[in-house]
């Protein structure tokens, strides 16, 4: 079976955040049951730069009256499509923002560019390699099932996964007319979103299969706290729906051959974790015996960065460590630096993203807190799994799929991995924090929870099975 992936990002090329992760691992998972995928991504600079020598498979000619090529090219077992439009992707600054951190003023644009492109795909413009079935993933390639229905490739089944619905791709009605879509488009069955264009919209209520990341965030999002004001299309398009948690990759996530370790080791070798620890206190600056806790993430709101901000000095009261890695609201930013400068030596705050420092924080610390309002799936709870890192999470969507609780039942039963907390409030963030500590002082237990951590399967197997179960549902339907 052939399955075209559509992403704005993909590791190892390009990653601003889970997204890339997933795109970039799915396709090599996807291998092992009789799936061949190809992944179209934008011919960003750091693409293009890392990519090297490509083929040239396909001209488009006038791509929203931009001239561009469709290169092929195999990076580190990924089967690539690159769409090359340097008016649209070569420049200064991310994927979706510029030098600056604002919004490209063009991203309707950019990313409508993306899915006609996947749609031309799905139709035959690449005649040695035509698809069997699109896979679209977030608001970016929203539009790709929509291309698809209207005239591209109507018969070709499209499946829409949807990462983080609080991101909608929602632009104004004033672009409608240069989208290249019949008159019909613009109506509640269509892109129409609130008087807007939709383009994540468009994707949910066009794709023949809705996917979100984990069971429990499959059925948050029919309701209005969760939804997004897409709570309604979800709960119409239902029978459509399912959750299939994220898996992680193995291969570029394990202990004992992750070359960005002070020190590798294994569930038989916790001892040697120490050496990560060490590191992980001198990048921060932090000076104690007490347990590291570290949070990788964004700095927002959803991510309950406030809760933790509030919650910082019982760490420290209870006689732990701080170790912070991140970047997003300005205010939260600084109110975390702020804590840091009271409590020198107990916390530190790395302000940005390091891959390399993310894998040793993993490794060295002994809890990762995770106090997400809403998580769609969650990988860092996965790594921390993988790599002994006590997850501490919020009870919600992925989270609560991926972590067993140690309440009184699972500690006795030998099955728990973290711990749970299910006010997401600072209150509740800190109570967890006083179960934590109570596990922290016997060490017998703690080394359990490790191991029990490190025995899950965070592997893509079970999940790229579901996949590949869903798709060959949606082709024979198609046949």
């Amino acid at each position: 079976m052939k399955v075209l992936s559509v992403a704005s990002e993909i590791y190892p090329l390009i990653k601003t955040g889970g997204l890339a992760d997933v795109a970039g691992a799915l396709p090599l998972a996807m291998g092992h049951h009789g799936v061949e995928m190809r992944s179209l991504i934008p011919g960003y600079p750091a693409v293009m730069k890392k990519v090297g020598k490509t083929k040239k498979v396909a001209t488009i000619p006038s791509l929203f009256g931009v001239k561009a090529n469709v290169l092929f090219v195999v990076h580190e077992g990924l089967e690539l499509y690159v769409l090359d439009a340097p008016a649209f992707f070569q420049r200064e600054g991310g994927p979706y923002t510029d030098a600056l951190g604002k919004d490209h003023t063009d991203n309707w644009k950019r990313f409508a560019a993306l899915s006609l492109t996947a749609a031309e795909i799905a139709a035959g413009l690449i005649p040695a390699w035509k698809p069997d079935l699109v896979h679209a993933h977030d608001w970016q390639a929203g539009l790709v099932p929509v291309y698809m229905r209207y005239g591209r490739a109507p018969e070709t089944p499209s499946v829409i996964t949807v990462h983080n619905i609080a991101f909608q791709g929602q632009f104004s009605p004033a672009i409608f007319p240069e989208l290249a879509l019949p008159p019909e488009a613009y109506s509640v069955d269509g892109i129409e979103y609130y008087g807007d264009v939709g383009y994540l919209k468009g994707g949910l209520q066009m794709a023949h299969a809705i996917t979100t990341v984990s069971p429990t965030y499959a059925r948050e999002i029919h309701q209005g706290e969760f939804g997004m004001g897409l709570e309604g299309l979800i709960r119409a398009r239902a029978s459509h729906a399912s959750g299939i948690v994220n898996g992680i990759d193995t291969a570029v996530w394990n202990p004992l051959t992750d070359p960005m370790l002070a020190s590798s080791f294994s569930a038989k070798q916790l001892t040697k974790r120490a050496a990560n620890r060490e590191a992980v206190m001198r990048h921060f600056g932090l000076d104690g015996d007490g347990p590291i806790f570290c949070v990788i993430s964004r700095l927002t709101w959803q991510k309950g960065m406030d809760l933790l901000a509030e919650a910082a000095g019982d760490i420290v009261a209870q006689g732990g460590m701080l170790a912070i890695l991140g970047s997003g609201d300005r205010a939260l930013e600084g109110g975390l630096v702020q804590a840091a400068s009271w409590h020198k030596g107990r916390i530190g705050v790395h302000i940005g993203y390091d891959e390399p420092l993310s894998h040793v924080m993993q490794a060295g610390s002994d809890a990762i807190l995770i106090p997400s309002r809403f998580e769609p799936c969650g990988l860092t709870q996965l790594y921390a799994l993988r790599y002994g890192c006590v997850p501490v999470v919020a009870r919600t969507g992925g989270l609560a799929d991926t972590v067993i609780d140690a309440n009184e039942a699972a500690l006795s039963a030998g099955v728990a991995t973290g711990f749970q907390f299910s006010t997401i409030t600072a209150d509740g963030l800190r109570q967890a924090l006083a179960r934590v500590f109570e596990v922290w002082r016997d060490p017998d237990t703690w080394r359990q929870l490790q191991k029990n951590g490190m025995k899950s399967d965070v592997s893509w197997d079970k999940s790229a099975a579901a996949y590949a179960a869903l798709y060959a549902r949606l082709v024979s339907k198609g046949n």
